[in-house]
């Protein structure tokens, strides 16, 4: 699917585009891939509106179905959206997970 929102967004200059991207299982790369996404892109590894700290291998499959998609020096690693629904008892294991779980892909990529 062929959408010009791609091409404007592009079109920003942004350095790294961030969006939701787990509740939709990723979907959404699909789109940039056939649009020729050419800005740096952070696609949400894990929902964060859900008190589930989400494992290490949840994470860095979902950081692997990314690469993919997008080309590992384009592609960021963070949660969907903000944290302020959740406390520190679910935010500190998610990210945990969430940092080594990047440090595994990029130790891969190196």
């Amino acid at each position: 699917m062929r959408l010009h929102i791609i091409r404007d967004i592009d079109d920003m200059d942004a350095d790294v585009i961030t969006f939701e991207a787990s509740r939709s299982d990723l979907t959404i790369l699909d789109v940039l891939k056939e649009n020729n996404f050419r800005t740096e892109a952070g696609p949400g590894v894990y929902d964060i509106h859900s008190p589930r700290v989400p494992s290490n291998e949840e994470i860095r499959a979902a950081i692997d179905k990314m690469k993919e998609r997008i080309p590992a020096e384009k592609l960021w690693v963070n949660p969907d959206c903000g944290l302020k629904t959740r406390g520190n008892a679910e935010t500190v294991p998610s990210l945990k997970n969430l940092v080594n779980a990047a440090r595994e892909a990029r130790d891969e990529n190196c």
